[in-house]
């Protein structure tokens, strides 16, 4: 199993940036994929999850109306899609996955069990 994201860089305030996550191994009805990030001298925080069991979908209420999680039609890639991006937005972004019986939580990232390496998104004033 392997998680892996691109399209990190920077981006000037009110911008848009798209993140890809290829995630092999994934692909199963009871997987679930979600993005976190992590700005530097905070905690790591829940952006959005996609589960694979009916598609269903949840946002940090800061990120809600602006950002849209989405997957290819062979659950290989997990899309986050990132308009109106805010300076507050800049940060590590963190592709993670659970396998099986997933708990859908962006409360605490401890229970997402898979992590890719983070790409890292700067929105500039």
């Amino acid at each position: 199993v392997q998680l892996v994201e691109s399209g990190g860089g920077l981006v000037q305030t009110g911008g848009s940036l798209t993140l890809s996550c290829a995630a092999s191994g994934f692909t199963g009805d009871d997987d679930a994929i979600g993005w976190f990030r992590q700005a530097p001298g905070k905690e790591r925080e829940g952006v959005s999850y996609i589960s694979f069991k009916g598609g269903s979908t949840d946002y940090a209420d800061s990120v809600k109306d602006r950002f849209t999680i989405s997957t290819d039609n062979a659950k290989s890639t997990v899309y986050l899609k990132m308009n109106s991006l805010k300076p507050e937005d800049t940060a590590l972004y963190y592709c993670t996955a659970q396998k099986g019986d997933p708990v859908l939580y962006l409360g605490s990232w401890y229970l997402w069990d898979y992590w890719g390496r983070g790409t890292q998104v700067t929105v500039s004033s």
